[in-house]
Formats: C-alpha cells, structure tokens, sequence
C-alpha cells in the first residue's frame, strides 16, 4: 500500500452498546492498528447521547497505543458541560478531537449556547489553547440541510478558519465531486487537509438508508449493479470492494492527503480496500 500520502489512514468507531459489542470491537481495533493509522475516532451520539460511551470506547482504543479522537457535539450541550468534558479530555491524556455541530435528538429541549460548529472550534481554542489537534466535518455534495452549496462551503471555511487543523469529509462515491470541493475550498483561503472519507460498501439496504439521511449520492450505475445482486451478500461485498477500492485509489493519485475509513466497527472491509491500494 502507498505510503507517500501525508496523513496516512484513519479509522471511524462508534461506541458499542453491549459486552458482545465491545469484545468484538478489541478485535477490530487490533486488526486495524497493524496497518499503522494515523488515529482512530470515535462517535459521539445526538445531544451527547453516548458520552460516557464514548469515553469508555476512546480509553479502550487507546489501549493499542494509538491517537484516539473522541467526537465532540456542540448541539444540546451547555458550555459549562462542555468546559468540563474538555478538562476530563485533558486529564486523560486525549490531544485529538473531531468537532461537530451535532444533531439534536427528538425529545430534547434546548439547542444549548453554541449552535454552530464553527463556534464550537473557537470555544475548544479559548478554553485550551493549541491543546487539540481539531478536525471538522466537510461536505463535498453539500450538507443535506445547506440552503445551497455556496453557503455550505462558506459555512466549511468559517469553521477551518476557527481553528480546525484538518477536515473529514462525509464519504461519497465521486472523486470529482471531492476534487470539485477542495478546489472551491483552497479559493477561499482554506489550507488545512481535507481528508476523505470512505465508506465500504457491504449492504445494500443499509447504505441506501445512511445515504438518503445524510445526503451522500450513490451513483445510480452503483445502486442498480447492487440492486440487480439481490440477496448475493457475497457478490455485494465483491463489487462494493472494487468500486471503494477504485476510488480511494484515484483519490490518493488525484493528491488526497489521506484516506479515513468508517469501519461500522467491522474491519474486514477496511482491509480489503487497502490490500488493493498500490
């Protein structure tokens, strides 16, 4: 595998919710830190939902001596709960974080005092300095609740300027529309990493769920191939290999300074990308 990309590979877990769940992810993390990552992840639910999850899972990951990143959402949270969780971040030794605005979960009041991610930054720049390594979210083909790309991009620009020091896209299945974005991103000014960010294609049913809530595109050559194989698990898996695997790869040439994975806490799939990059 290529090694000659600046930030290497990273990989995305969430936190698992049961013993089964959090043995299996050991051996995840295993197999995956082989590869040598640059970090690992780790997801932090609506409103922060999963936050006691999310650090249970970040002290578990680290246990293999690599740079974990736990999530962090500002939506639904006050800055006092913020301020504190940034303290016990510290405390624990954590110098990486992915900053998002988040999702605010049915049922929850409030929004909380910082609506936006990009407010979010400057609140982690003014508690702690240069403490961070911050990375934010980018979205090539826009953000699903953007009023148009223009204001998305423009709305990316701000949160980098913040104090982000890289993004992680949203994954998608076009390299152009990647290319399109760090272009569009760099005439603004932008110059931090835009990393992207992939998805391996192992269920057809459940990609076309994730892409239809967060306004990932599946090429329609990719959604009738993988309709036309049914139940075929095994031919699934086959072709989504080949096309995920064709992408990253024209990434990395293209110049993408890296490649950050959402495992869905599985490593295989992972894997088998990698081992087709040259």
């Amino acid at each position: 595998m290529s090694t000659s990309y600046p930030l290497g590979i990273s990989f995305e877990f969430f936190p698992p919710s049961t013993d089964a769940g959090r043995e299996k992810l050991i051996g995840v993390r295993d197999a995956l830190a082989e590869r040598h990552p640059r970090f690992f992840s780790v997801t932090y639910g609506a409103g922060g939902s999963t936050q006691g999850r999310t650090l249970a899972t970040v002290r578990s990951i680290r246990e293999a001596g690599i740079t974990t990143a736990p999530h962090l959402s500002c939506i639904g949270s006050e800055k006092a709960q913020l301020r504190d969780l940034l303290a016990q971040y510290r405390e624990e030794g954590i110098d990486s974080l992915v900053a998002l605005r988040g999702d605010l979960p049915s049922g929850m009041g409030g929004i909380g005092e910082l609506r936006y991610a990009n407010e979010l930054v400057e609140f982690i720049r003014e508690e702690t300095g240069d403490h961070f390594e911050i990375a934010v979210a980018a979205y090539p083909e826009s953000h699903p609740q953007a009023p148009s790309f223009e204001r998305d991009l423009e709305n990316f620009a701000r949160k980098v300027k913040a104090g982000a020091n890289l993004a992680i896209t949203q994954y998608f299945f076009s390299a152009d529309a990647y290319f399109h974005f760090v272009e569009r991103a760099r005439a603004l000014g932008v110059e931090a990493p835009i990393v992207p960010g992939i998805m391996p294609i192992t269920n057809y049913t459940k990609l076309a769920r994730f892409s239809d809530a967060c306004g990932a595109e599946i090429p329609r050559w990719i959604r009738k191939q993988l309709e036309a194989y049914g139940d075929d698990s095994e031919a699934i898996v086959k072709f989504g290999t080949e096309v995920v695997s064709r992408l990253c790869q024209r990434l990395l040439d293209g110049g993408a300074p890296g490649l950050h994975f959402y495992t869905l806490n599985q490593a295989g799939p992972c894997l088998r990308i990698l081992d087709n990059l040259a």
